[in-house]
């Protein structure tokens, strides 16, 4: 076991020590080597570009129909309070309380027929594009394991996927985990101790690379021992929490102290009591937004973060007049992010909720679930830009014309990081390939 002087025990959100993560590790290569990793990607990282995707999931269930799909003919118990805004598409209005992203909707995409919710008030269908039901042993892995697995990592001191939630009072908010892929594919949280101990405290690189030497020589022993082990793998681990400790490029991505004052001050300011439940995790944190571009851009192919709450049984109106804006601020300012820094191409950002909320307006002022119909916003990833698709009926119950499955979206973004649906199988547990999605679920060709 490696021991850094200094470092205190500690234990990750998933229960693994500090001690444990430096001896099993984090981060995952995704069963590359090294030099087949540098060999592939020697172009892209010279040019400081590569696929990623950043998800941000909109946390409960948004209102479909007071941020995208607003009803301003209906009757006053389904229209709401809020009201459509002209955008720079021709003929294309959103909310109100969206108008930065409506001067930016040429460089976007709103989908408002998004179908397929398992109607769970749970991030797992959003994380891993799944339902939750009939799962295989050890449970479907989010999407930053999928792609962990099958692409590695840009670079051995920056994690493949990074997750950046919340932690939230309702269980199944919280991410799902990396399931049958297990920790190897775990998507790192650089949250609280985790952060503050990837430092070395009281030892320097030069003492960290004889221990490194000195645990190479256990590991000869123990594979002598024991033969049933899988020490490869460990050695693996082990290697990535090294590489992570002696490499500062993950460190100086999470401080954003190193950022641009001004372009820091576009994402808004973080406001953990924009809601009245944020107790209980529920936040509106904005530097999310720049630390994803950051993690993405020192080499995390995929980043998934939390955005405050939505569900809103009641107080639908006065809740969103506090948060919408500041949604519009934060996903403003990140998608002008990407285009300043060449990053549009590469970069596929999608925003969605679990499913959408009731056309008909509670006593309560609040809509309550709807899982017939939700909405999705994507961005970047090269893909046209400028379009709505799908049309719902009068009051936003559901489609009229082109459905859009979820797991079509998660098509989508595995073909905007080079994967073929098609063709593609990760193994679980039991060594039976699975695909990535089900039978018959392709990219949008809107997309493409």
């Amino acid at each position: 076991m490696l021991t850094i002087p200094g470092s205190r025990q500690f234990s990750q959100c998933d229960g693994i020590s500090r001690r444990t993560f430096l001896n099993i590790g984090g981060l995952a290569m995704g069963g590359l080597s090294l030099p087949q990793i540098l060999q592939a990607e020697a172009a892209q990282r010279a040019s400081g570009s590569h696929k990623a995707v950043i998800m941000i999931y909109l946390t409960g269930g948004p209102p479909h129909q007071d941020m995208v799909d607003l009803k301003p003919e209906s009757p006053s118990d389904i229209r709401g309070e809020f009201h459509p805004i002209d955008t720079n598409l021709p003929g294309v209005q959103i909310g109100e309380h969206f108008p930065r992203m409506a001067q930016r909707l040429d460089k976007a995409n709103i989908i408002r027929t998004v179908v397929g919710s398992d109607g769970r008030h749970s991030s797992f269908q959003c994380v891993t594009g799944r339902r939750f039901g009939n799962q295989p042993q050890g449970g479907w892995p989010g999407f930053e394991s999928v792609i962990s697995k099958l692409q590695g990592t840009v670079d051995p001191a920056v994690p493949a996927g990074a997750n950046l939630f919340m932690k939230m009072a309702h269980e199944p908010y919280n991410h799902p985990g990396s399931g049958f892929l297990g920790t190897a594919h775990q998507a790192f949280r650089p949250e609280g101790e985790t952060r503050a101990n990837m430092k070395l405290n009281a030892i320097d690189t030069a003492r960290l690379s004889q221990r490194r030497d000195l645990l190479g020589r256990f590991d000869n022993y123990r594979r002598e021992v024991d033969k049933q082990r899988k020490s490869a793998q460990l050695d693996t681990f082990t290697e990535q929490a090294l590489n992570l400790l002696t490499s500062s490029k993950l460190a100086d991505a999470l401080d954003l102290s190193k950022e641009d004052p001004q372009i820091r001050a576009s994402y808004g300011k973080d406001d953990p009591n924009v809601l009245p439940y944020s107790s209980k995790g529920y936040q509106a944190i904005m530097s999310k937004f720049l630390l994803a571009r950051r993690l993405v851009q020192a080499g995390v192919r995929c980043v998934t973060a939390t955005y405050a709450d939505f569900d809103w049984h009641g107080g639908n109106f006065s809740n969103g007049r506090k948060a919408l804006p500041l949604l519009d601020q934060g996903l403003s300012a990140l998608i002008d992010d990407l285009y300043r820094h060449g990053m549009e191409k590469d970069v596929t950002v999608v925003v969605w909720g679990e499913f959408g909320r009731t056309p008909k307006i509670n006593k309560n002022a609040g809509r309550d679930h709807w899982s017939r119909n939700t909405f999705a916003l994507l961005a970047g990833g090269g893909m046209p830009s400028g379009q709505v698709i799908g049309r719902t009926n009068r009051y936003a119950e559901e489609p009229v014309d082109r459905p859009v499955h979820f797991q079509e979206v998660f098509a989508t973004m595995y073909r905007n990081l080079g994967i073929d649906v098609e063709r593609t199988t990760i193994d679980d547990l039991n060594g039976r390939p699975r695909y990535l999605v089900d039978a018959g679920r392709r990219p949008l060709p809107e997309l493409m």
